[in-house]
């Protein structure tokens, strides 16, 4: 695999608190179409969470998402992971990401940020926190100087404002957690996450604005 963000038109972002939960989890998002999951390194069972996913549901591309530090990287790439995401990215962590073999998505909020890793070969970042760091406008005004770049736009999404996002030439997919709601997840309700993913799936480009 060359690159992650062209998997499906909606990464899920998910905090697993539990690892029990991982498997019927990422199992209710593959039956709504959603193929690629990030699991954040934001809990301590989120290592053993992207071990039994990528051990039991070897269809879905599971992935760890935000990954600070060189441990990180390694860590999430012996537990399974098959993609790395970052909120930013330092040149420690971009060698270590890169070193685990996988693809990965640094984080990027400036076009100096977008320009540099360019001049380092990466093409597919992603851009966040996207709705607080200029959101669509912003997006939109790098496509022209920067076509190369390739953006996964992650932050204050929803399912509104995702297919304004997708509609642009230099957007590839979105992260967003939307389709995971806490009431779903509390309840260990995965049809309704099912129902939700699929939703996400189903989603088409805005048409342009004139």
């Amino acid at each position: 695999m060359d690159s992650v963000v062209g998997i499906a038109p909606v990464i899920p972002v998910v905090v697993v608190e539990d690892a029990d939960d991982a498997v019927p989890l990422a199992r209710a998002l593959l039956a709504g179409g959603l193929g690629a999951i990030e699991i954040t390194l934001r809990t301590p069972a989120a290592l053993e969470a992207i071990q039994v996913v990528a051990h039991e549901v070897p269809e879905a591309v599971v992935g760890a998402g935000t990954v600070l530090t060189p441990d990180h990287a390694a860590a999430a790439a012996a537990a399974g992971a098959r993609f790395l995401v970052s909120p930013g990215w330092t040149e420690r962590l971009l060698d270590a990401m890169c070193g685990t073999g996988l693809p990965y998505l640094p984080g990027v909020s400036t076009p100096s940020e977008v320009i540099d890793l360019l001049d380092r070969g990466v093409t597919d970042m992603k851009f966040f926190p996207a709705e607080a760091a200029g959101g669509v406008p912003f997006l939109r005004s790098l496509a022209s100087p920067l076509p190369r770049a390739r953006f996964c736009p992650t932050g204050g999404i929803d399912a509104a404002r995702a297919p304004h996002y997708l509609a642009l030439p230099n957007v590839a997919c979105v992260g967003g957690s939307w389709m995971l709601p806490k009431d779903l997840l509390a309840a260990r309700n995965w049809e309704g996450v099912t129902a939700l993913a699929k939703e996400a799936a189903g989603l088409a480009p805005a048409a342009p604005r004139s």
